[in-house]
């Protein structure tokens, strides 16, 4: 029968054929297409011929052909069939689906969605015809029945997608479903259909299906809403990146709910690679996903960026056209979090509105833990971003050695936030990938050597980092040898830095060791002084580091190291034998820089008492050195003074002077290592002396005879003696006055060390506390001359600015000494001190300078200055020395009981305070409650543990309050405002640390808020302090706008109205607001805050402006969603327009004041601007809230109401008053009253604040009438016209001018009349200065 069919097939007419066919049934017929297809013999000739013969013309070949297309299909979904059989099959198939009527047509492809619904399909490969299928559908223009009615082509095609899109489809085919739909031509709405239905398998999927399913969509997305794709994928992967976290954060053993995390890197790294591979392929989907992240930005950034679209944009910096766009992208997104961040900690009102999101820096720090699972497309993009954080806001400016930040302090937050996140991702990105290690150390070290003239502190502790980490590692590494060939050239404090962080590897590798130790004899005979220095700073910390066999351990180390592969004594190879004659090489090296400038000398011997207490067994080569430089200055005979050659401290080199020996911290570094020798060696020696140990003590005893010998003459000495009378020149102007002041500098340097030798040595011995009060005199005497000298020039500025040589233990056994000791024994000896109160100032100013010292930069000169811990510990001392000598003597006792110059003692206490306070806060923040334990005894130690930072702070806040209220309740004329001011600076520091959800916190706002309300005081800086105070609580606490409308009212009543006329009634919400500081410095201050809250509510129009665009995108790819739904911004826009009322009534008062000119007009206006900025803001927002058919509420409308009632007029009235304010003062003369106009028009000119106050208005009221026409609501109604502003007649000024004009016309004629009128404006200002 197949033979028949075949050979009837090759006739050239068809009629037999048909005839035969239509004898056959059609289950026979299907049989045999069966078999030949399962023998796979000549199937398609067989096919043919059957096609052939079944004709669409007629009805029984169309029917025909559809029953064999449809056994077709079965046949190549059953799974018997051989691959090449099934491939020929369906091409036969596809070419001949053109000649089907529509209707078959429909019929075909209706069986296709009925097998997808059904899942009556196996393999899928049947799924090629559908598209052939539809295509042809949709090009046939004759009516069709599909469905529930009558459909044209495309019209049909369009509802069997939507019927495809909306059944359920198998796991198993829906790859091939979507790669089916590339081979459709599709409309937007159809292919926003297809997109949705892929998108919602994605949940439903293996994670391992969904890489070639995502491949599939991609292709696809060449046809459109490429957006819709890459946010889908976006926000699958974010979620599922979401769950991943909360379940492993989670105790529960959830891993059986999704896949393992490792599994879901793999495949999120996979899709990373499709995406980037499909954007090289189509730029417009690049574009699209830049665009989509871009618009995210202004609403909820979390939707848009997560761990995956972040790797996915750092992966796409591989493509040249975006890597630019990427990174400024990524730049703006941290940047704006922390801005976003900082805003939301400072303002509670914010906090209660908006929920804390995720911070983008912790997603990057995810993207960087990921990686690891073979992101090797994501590595570089992070490296590089990481480069460009640290560069763009790193440290940008040097000022006396020391990196600052330019600009406020917001700014400056964000940058140094933002320069950590890129240094956090290198360290991160350099501990997983050992591949690209070397590219970061190369870069690292690349800009700390090319940097010269900007800071590099930020990169030398990124390297500091690396090293700590994989010292091991590194300890071979060549660049970090190269880098030592650059030392030479390097600024000092980059030399230091960046041997500070090699240290590890220096212990480890000898080789290293080794070139170091080249580079550095090299430099001791460079020709440049840095080069010099850092030789010395090189071999000094050489030394420190290096432990000598059988030196004391040192609990005092600088620097600790902490990693347990670099314990050198234990494990390295290198003995301490060894480390020792390398040590002595190093002295030997260093006494060479004895000979050389000053300064190299005084880092020689600031560095020594370190070395020397790191490695005991060099004290003899280290003292004997010290001694042997100290007898060249010192004058043995023991009845000549002075005592020490001053004048060979001083070199003279042609025309200039210099110093050449910095004897004074000689002197010192001797008195330190004397003491820490005594009291660490000595005791351990005892009873156990050799002949080294003999010579040694001898040396220490010579020392011991020379320094007291050097304290007797030291205390002989008259001023005539060293040639530094009152009548020697001490002009900075000559080599005689210079070298004088060299001279008198040193001597007050040697007299401040052998006060703390002495105090060391004395043992409370009333003589040793006589001979340091006679130094003091001596220190005292040059210390006045100095001054007196200088006068009031710069001189004063720099002696003032000298670093005491008083060691910061020294000061705070001292001041322990002075106000605490009251053992019986110390009594007598301690008076001879007490007595004096000049030196007690010169303890308490000592203190204050060094804490100062530490503030400026970061460190403090003398021992132990560059360790933090020995300097939290001395802090700690001071400041309960201090608080208590402040807290029992009140200052009001204290002066009353004598009256002297200067500061008294309780008021410098108070100053050390407020900056021991601060500098804690700024240092060391973690050790807050540390400190503060330190500062008061509560109880025992179980008591102690339970306290909380906030109750400790609490305690000393409640002391410092009693101080300001004991000052408050004087006489205004008693009122000591430099105190006053020094207490509300203390408690700001302290109010810090306040916990603002306590009740402390609480009891602290409402404490300040009494103050302000029932306490008046006619101090300006005072107030100013005060209310700002009072400003950074209440901003903790709920939003200030209604502290705003009541101070706006008090100044309105003190400086009366804008209109003479009216009488205003006073208020008294607050007694701080008098005349005096009502203006300008309580107005300036109310509009600042006002300022802050018009920018917080800026912030929240965007970001609602933001969720609106993005309700609008989901609304268009989602049009089914809901919209009965409650906008989730209700609350937000509610907020928003309270404060914007609150705000309109604060400026409603202002704007009546009859404010002075300067400032407070000027910030007045600006600030009218930025509310009606703001305003027209809103109604933007509300003009896009129509077009998504919201009606907008009548809170809105009571706001508009509000503005044109209360403020546009007065505005308008106020505008008037700026500009005739200065003519309308009757009491100036003609002079004041020309130089007051200049002034008034040149700032008018300059700053143009009214021009921009107009124009923000008319806007406001602008797009206030587009939002009437589009709401139908007439918002308009309480809104006066504008007043035109470029011509006004004014009637009584025109009499004038007229009766004038006539004046002049009698007396000089026509041709002067018509010059005066051609100069009227100037006329009309003069009169109206008349008036």
């Amino acid at each position: 029968m197949d033979l028949k069919i075949l050979s009837l097939a090759t006739d050239k007419t068809t009629d037999k054929l048909q005839e035969f066919l239509q004898t056959l049934k059609a289950d026979e017929l299907a049989c045999l297409l069966q078999n030949q297809a399962v023998k796979g013999r000549a199937v398609g000739t067989f096919l043919r011929a059957i096609l052939k013969g079944s004709p669409c013309s007629e009805e029984d070949g169309a029917l025909r052909r559809y029953k064999i297309y449809s056994c077709c299909i079965q046949l190549v979904e059953s799974g018997d069939l051989q691959q090449d059989v099934a491939s020929e099959i369906i091409g036969l198939l596809m070419l001949e689906v053109h000649h089907f009527p529509g209707p078959l047509l429909v019929d075909l492809a209706n069986d296709f969605v009925g097998a997808v619904r059904e899942d009556r399909l196996v393999n899928g490969k049947s799924l090629e015809l559908l598209p052939i299928i539809l295509t042809a559908l949709a090009t046939t223009k004759e009516v069709l029945a599909c469905g529930k009615g009558d459909l044209n082509g495309k019209e049909c095609k369009r509802q069997l997608i939507d019927t495809l899109c909306s059944v359920r489809w198998a796991q198993r085919y829906t790859i091939q479903l979507t790669s089916m739909f590339k081979d459709i031509h599709l409309t937007p709405e159809e292919m926003n259909l297809v997109v949705a239905k892929v998108l919602t398998m994605f949940p439903k999927l293996n994670l391992q299906e969904i890489p070639p399913l995502v491949y599939q969509l991609l292709v696809l997305s060449s046809k459109g809403s490429r957006r819709s794709v890459l946010d889908g994928i976006i926000a699958f992967f974010r979620d599922l990146d979401r769950q991943h976290s909360e379940e492993q954060s989670s105790d529960e053993l959830s891993e059986l709910v999704t896949a393992p995390a490792d599994e879901l890197h793999h495949v999120e790294g996979t899709i990373i690679l499709h995406i980037v591979f499909a954007i090289k392929l189509d730029c417009e989907l690049g574009r699209e996903l830049l665009k989509h992240l871009k618009a995210g930005q202004q609403g909820d950034p979390s939707k848009c960026l997560c761990p995956f679209s972040i790797a996915l944009l750092l992966s796409l910096t591989r493509i040249q056209r975006f890597e630019e766009q990427v990174f400024d992208l990524l730049k703006t997104s941290v940047v704006k979090s922390f801005k976003d961040l900082q805003l939301l900690q400072g303002s509670k009102f914010l906090q209660t509105l908006v929920p804390q999101r995720t911070c983008v820096s912790a997603m990057i720090l995810e993207v960087v833990k990921n990686s690891v699972h073979s992101w090797d497309h994501v590595t570089q993009g992070l490296i590089e971003f990481g480069f460009i954080l640290m560069d763009s806001y790193g440290p940008k400016k040097i000022l006396d050695g020391k990196s600052v930040e330019i600009g406020s302090s917001l700014s400056k937050m964000t940058n140094q936030h933002a320069c950590k996140l890129g240094a956090n991702i290198l360290l991160e990105t350099f501990k997983i990938h050992e591949m690209i290690r070397q590219e970061i150390l190369e870069q690292v070290l690349n800009r700390v050597v090319t940097r010269t003239s900007s800071p590099i502190s930020h990169f030398l502790d990124l390297f500091s980092d690396i090293i700590m980490y994989a010292p091991l590692i590194l300890q071979n590494c060549s660049k970090v040898t190269e880098t030592f060939d650059y030392l030479s050239f390097l600024p000092l404090q980059t030399v230091q830095g960046l041997l500070k962080a090699v240290q590890p590897l220096l212990k480890i590798s000898m080789s290293m060791r080794d070139s170091l130790i080249l580079v550095l004899r090299k430099a001791m005979f460079a020709s440049q002084l840095d080069a010099r220095k850092s030789a010395v700073a090189g071999f000094l910390l050489l030394l420190k580091n290096f432990k000598v066999l059988g030196s004391l351990p040192s609990s005092q180390c600088t620097q600790s190291i902490g990693v347990t592969q670099v314990h050198v004594d234990v494990h390295s190879r290198y003995s301490a034998v060894a480390n020792e004659t390398f040590c002595l090489e190093i002295i030997d090296s260093l006494k060479r820089c004895l000979g050389q400038q000053a300064d190299v000398r005084l880092m020689l011997y600031e560095g020594f008492y370190d070395a020397l207490r790191r490695n005991s067994q060099l004290a003899s080569s280290i003292m004997q050195t010290l001694f042997s430089q100290l007898k060249q200055f010192y004058e043995p005979e023991p009845d000549l003074l002075p005592p020490l050659k001053l004048g060979a401290c001083v070199l003279t080199q042609g025309s200039q002077i210099f110093l050449q020996e910095p004897l004074d911290h000689l002197l010192s570094c001797i008195q330190h290592c004397l003491a820490w020798y005594k009291s660490r060696v000595v005791p351990l020696q005892q009873g156990d002396e050799g002949e080294e140990e003999e010579e040694e003590e001898e040396l220490y005893h010579e020392l011991d005879d020379m320094l007291e010998s050097i304290t007797i003459r030291m205390i002989k000495s008259e001023l005539e003696d060293f040639e530094l009378d009152k009548s020697a020149d001490f002009s900075q102007n000559t080599n005689v006055g210079v070298k004088n002041n060299i001279c008198a500098c040193l001597i007050m340097g040697v007299c401040e060390v052998l006060i703390e030798y002495n105090f060391s040595i004395g043992n409370f011995s009333k003589s040793k506390f006589e001979e340091i009060l006679s130094l003091f005199m001596c220190y005292k005497k040059f210390s006045d001359i100095l001054s007196e000298k200088a006068g009031k020039g710069k001189a004063k500025l720099a002696s003032k600015a000298s670093d005491s040589l008083l060691s910061m233990k020294f000061v705070s056994d001292l001041l322990t000494a002075l106000f605490r000791d009251s053992i019986q024994s110390h009594e007598e000896s301690l008076s001879i001190l007490r007595s004096s109160s000049e030196f007690m100032h010169y303890a308490v100013n000592v203190a204050l300078q060094k804490v100062q010292q530490l503030i400026r930069t970061g460190h403090m000169s003398g021992p132990d200055g560059q360790n933090p811990d020995k300097i939290f510990q001395n802090l700690c001392d001071i400041t309960r020395v201090l608080l208590w000598r402040y807290t029992s003597i009140p200052t009001s006792v204290e002066e009353s009981g004598k009256k002297e110059k200067g500061k008294s003692i309780s008021l410098l206490c108070l100053e050390g305070l407020q900056k021991t306070f601060s500098a804690v806060q700024q240092f060391y923040q973690p050790k807050v409650q540390q400190f503060l334990q330190a500062l008061d005894v509560m109880g025992t130690e179980e008591e102690e543990a339970g306290v909380t930072v906030t109750q400790r702070a609490s305690f000393q806040i409640r002391q410092f309050q009693r101080s300001l209220l004991n000052l408050l309740s004087s006489e205004e004329e008693d009122f000591n405002s430099k105190e006053a001011l020094l207490l509300i600076s203390v408690l700001s520091t302290l109010s810090k640390l306040l916990e603002p959800t306590s009740p402390q916190f609480v009891q602290m706002l409402s404490w300040t808020s009494k103050i302000c309300k029932e306490y008046s005081r006619e101090d300006a800086s005072f107030c100013k302090s005060l209310m700002n105070l009072f400003f950074s609580l209440h901003v903790l606490y709920k939003s200030p706008v209604t502290l705003l409308r009541d101070l706006s009212q008090d100044i309105h009543g003190q400086l009366g109205d804008i209109d003479q006329d009216v009488e205003i009634e006073k208020t008294d919400h607050f007694a701080m607001v008098n005349l005096r500081t009502a203006a300008p410095t309580v107005c300036l201050l109310v509009l600042s805050q006002a300022e802050k809250v018009l920018e917080e509510v800026d912030w929240l129009i965007t970001k609602i402006k933001g969720s609106l665009n993005q309700e609008t995108l989901s609304d268009e790819t989602t049009p089914d969603a809901s919209s009965q739904a409650v906008p989730p911004t209700l609350l937000i826009e509610k907020a928003i327009i309270m404060q914007l009322g609150t705000l309109v009534t604060f400026f409603h008062e202002l704007v009546q004041t009859a404010l002075p000119s300067g400032s407070c007009v000027d910030t007045l206006l600006k600030d009218l601007s930025k509310i009606y900025s703001t305003l027209t803001a809103l109604v933007k927002y509300y003009l896009q809230v129509c077009q998504s058919s919201r009606r907008i509420p009548n809170t809105v409308e009571k706001l508009v109401k509000l503005s044109g009632s209360h403020l546009t007029p007065v505005c308008y009235s106020f505008i008037s008053y700026v500009q005739n304010k200065s003519s309308n003062n009757p009491k100036c003369s003609e002079k004041e009253k020309a130089a007051a106009s200049t002034t008034m028009a040149k700032v008018l000119r300059e700053t143009k604040p009214i021009p921009n106050l107009v124009f923000a208005i008319e806007q406001y009221e602008k797009f206030l009438i587009q939002l009437s026409k589009k709401s139908k609501v007439n918002l308009m109604l309480h809104m006066k016209l504008s007043t035109s502003r470029d011509f006004k007649i004014k009637g009584s000024v025109l009499d004038m001018v007229l009766r004038e004009d006539r004046g002049d016309e009698n007396e000089e004629g026509t041709a002067s009349a018509h010059t005066q009128q051609d100069r009227e404006p100037a006329k009309k200002r003069r009169k109206k200065c008349l008036s």
